[in-house]
């Protein structure tokens, strides 16, 4: 695979389509600081093919929302320890314009003493460092933050997000690296018997009549699970799958479960 340049995200939300229109498909969106390989381009450069550093994920984004970056800058993007942004909303300013950041976005400061700033940045809200590992009780936090989030497919944002973004993002935010999608975030981690032996802060698998991974959601305390569907939302679980607190149906079959966490 050919690499023609590189990118890193700096708007709020980028959506990432599976053709180079507008009209096509979102498959997932890129966050402030999210940064990538650009692999394609299309006639008159009016959209980019991508590929996500952080979970290989590939798509189409339009590129009037493309900012280039050197290789040598992209590869320090992939060894530095940034920080990653904890509030629902932030404010940065950025060459002196404020913008407004997402939880998860990337924050380009690092305590490298080799960090040299290219770009201009002011920011102050609440963050983490990206790779330190936290607890259960810190990822419930998170977790609970995008509730009532509205479902969206491809979203990963606390303004539309989707079963496995939702999970993907709330373990990035705490340290952990997931794939994209539920299909393959079931194949990480270690593999839990039943839910019985289950612990809170485990992810859950859902299949369809087919036996194919359709859903993912995070167990919690008290046999519920949280969830995208139709929003961020708690529900029951059980081994039959997860029943709807308001509705009382059962709205997913049980697959499997996984632990991600560190024990």
């Amino acid at each position: 695979m050919e690499i023609v340049d590189y990118g890193v995200c700096r708007l709020s939300v980028v959506p990432v389509r599976l053709a180079p229109t507008h009209q096509a498909e979102q498959i997932t969106q890129l966050l402030f600081g999210d940064h990538y390989a650009v692999t394609e381009t299309v006639k008159e450069k009016r959209w980019i093919r991508v590929k996500i550093n952080y979970d290989q994920y590939e798509g189409w984004i339009d590129e009037s929302q493309h900012h280039s970056v050197t290789q040598e800058y992209f590869e320090y993007l992939n060894r530095a320890e940034f920080k990653i942004a904890t509030d629902l909303t932030s404010s940065i300013l950025y060459n002196k314009s404020p913008q407004i950041i997402l939880m998860g976005s990337i924050i380009p400061i690092s305590s490298s003493e080799l960090f040299k700033m290219e770009e201009q940045f002011a920011f102050n809200g609440e963050t983490k460092n990206m790779g330190q590992k936290r607890e259960f009780e810190f990822v419930k936090t998170i977790a609970l933050k995008y509730l009532n989030s509205p479902y969206l497919w491809g979203g990963k944002s606390p303004f539309g997000i989707d079963c496995s973004g939702f999970t993907q993002m709330v373990y990035k935010i705490c340290g952990y690296k997931l794939f994209r999608d539920s299909r393959q975030q079931a194949s990480q981690g270690r593999a839990v018997q039943s839910l019985e032996v289950a612990r809170p802060g485990d992810l859950a698998f859902f299949d369809s009549a087919e036996g194919k991974i359709v859903h993912v959601g995070m167990l919690l305390e008290e046999n519920k699970i949280i969830h995208a569907s139709g929003r961020v939302r708690i529900d029951y679980i059980n081994e039959e799958g997860i029943l709807n607190m308001d509705t009382k149906i059962y709205s997913h079959h049980l697959a499997s479960i996984r632990r991600m966490l560190a024990e």
